[in-house]
């Protein structure tokens, strides 16, 4: 099964949820489902016909193939196979999985490696990924060991042929992309079958289209840090409602999946860099783009980055961010990018 890297069960640590999703009324039809170690739901509107087993099914196909494609838990994914392709082959994807791949290493390439998808020896060293270990922080030479296998530039690609080269020992892991991917995988289908108002779910990473039959948007609450588990339905515990007509929002945070060693606490967040866990002060990031795919992994590359370098990323990139921060006696403030707060406009 492809689970997210701090195995948190029904929803990770994005900290984004339906507001009022049981309020549509029958005009809006809901279904819901299990993918990826978490679990997946679309809000439609359907065309009149519309066969709604046949929608589910298609939608449940959508992530299974994702699933099947990029698991790190599923030995027989095309993902797992190539990990462990012999040294210095070049192994042809599956069209989707090559699209996922050259954006990641894409990323890795424009952020100077603070988004990497070869640091899984590190994830799964520090315990957040599938090999699970005992929660304490391994030795720098273990560190120094694993970080001897990341580099996103190890691996080259072959646009023409959909091949990458396993140069050996390249270990992949695209838990940060994946699931957005399946989200626009799932938006996608529903525009096939006619279906153009909805709002698809991927364990918090979500993607709005149309409207509601009553002319009003789709709305997403962003959680508050220290907000309890499923307490956004709450609007206390919402730090921002945004309007989810024809974009995808996703959220990357701290403030639920770390572990605590030796009085230290660790960010499930590992800098590809380094090797080591980011200490900064960044409790969330929350990204608006036009697909899932893009935000998603934005919000880990800010995340690394940090408040700084990561705001001044996202200003040079034109990238809408949102960023939450730790402050004194348990207090949080927001710095939000200037396409971030054009978008809460719209």
């Amino acid at each position: 099964m492809f689970r997210e890297r701090a195995g948190s069960g029904r929803r990770w640590l994005l900290a984004l949820f339906l507001v009022s999703g049981a309020a549509f009324g029958k005009d809006v039809r809901r279904f819901e489902g299990e993918t990826m170690g978490t679990t997946w739901s679309v809000n439609a509107v359907l065309p009149d016909g519309t066969n709604d087993r046949a929608i589910e099914s298609g939608i449940q196909a959508e992530v299974d193939r994702v699933v099947a494609q990029m698991s790190t838990y599923d030995p027989d994914s095309d993902l797992s196979r190539f990990n462990r392709a012999p040294a210095g082959t070049w192994q042809t994807l599956p069209p989707e999985f090559y699209t996922v791949l050259r954006y990641a290493l894409d990323l890795a390439k424009a952020s100077g490696g603070a988004y990497d998808p070869t640091v899984g020896p590190l994830v799964n060293l520090w315990g957040f990924g599938p090999d699970k270990r005992p929660r304490e922080a391994p030795d720098a030479a273990a560190i120094a060991a694993a970080k001897a296998r990341v580099g996103w530039a190890k691996i080259r690609l072959d646009d023409a042929g959909h091949r990458a080269f396993q140069p050996g020992g390249v270990y992949v892991d695209l838990s940060s992309v994946a699931k957005g991917f399946g989200v626009d995988q799932v938006a996608h289908y529903l525009d096939r079958v006619g279906v153009h108002a909805y709002l698809v779910e991927v364990g918090g990473e979500l993607r709005g289209n149309g409207r509601k039959p009553d002319g009003s948007p789709w709305h997403v609450g962003i959680e508050r840090p220290g907000a309890a588990a499923g307490a956004v339905d709450n609007p206390d515990e919402v730090e921002r409602i945004v309007s989810m007509t024809d974009r995808a929002i996703a959220t990357s945070g701290d403030y639920r999946h770390f572990f605590e060693s030796g009085g230290t606490f660790f960010s499930h967040h590992i800098d590809p860099r380094t090797g080591y866990p980011v200490t900064h002060r960044v409790a969330s990031v929350s990204v608006i783009a036009v697909d899932c795919m893009l935000a998603d992994p934005l919000g880990t590359t800010l995340t690394v980055l940090g408040p700084d370098e990561g705001m001044a990323y996202a200003k040079e990139h034109g990238i809408a961010a949102l960023f939450i921060l730790y402050g004194k006696d348990g207090t949080f403030s927001e710095l939000m990018s200037p396409a971030f707060a054009a978008a809460l406009k719209q």
